[in-house]
């Protein structure tokens, strides 16, 4: 299956929804289009929802650490929602598990969101 990014939005918070393999090609290519997208309409709260994210390579990761170097510059926020299997695994080989917020309930991260960015 190849990615697929669905942007929805609650409250100042813009939900993207990722699915398939987010990998060199392709894949890394939604993430990084979508995330400059939101960015260039001034959408600066970003949730990346993987839960049906069926792998995700060093590119996909690299995308996504990239988005969050970009959005955070900004005084923007991205979090993670449902990193699981595989995609948990690799967040914890590589330690990005101590840099990303993630959650497993959308409701906790859009109200922990709605407190505002992050303080680091």
């Amino acid at each position: 299956m190849s990615a697929k990014a669905t942007v929805r939005k609650a409250g100042n918070v813009a939900i993207v929804d990722l699915a398939g393999r987010i990998v060199l090609g392709d894949g890394s290519g939604v993430v990084r289009e979508t995330i400059k997208d939101l960015v260039g309409s001034g959408q600066n709260n970003i949730l990346l929802n993987l839960r049906d994210v069926t792998y995700l390579d060093s590119s996909g990761l690299g995308e996504i650490v990239g988005s969050y170097a970009t959005v955070t510059s900004l005084g923007g926020d991205v979090r993670l929602l449902h990193a699981q299997g595989k995609v948990k695994e690799l967040l914890t080989i590589t330690k990005l598990y101590t840099v990303f917020i993630t959650y497993d309930n959308e409701a906790a991260a859009l109200k922990a969101m709605a407190a505002g960015p992050a303080k680091a």
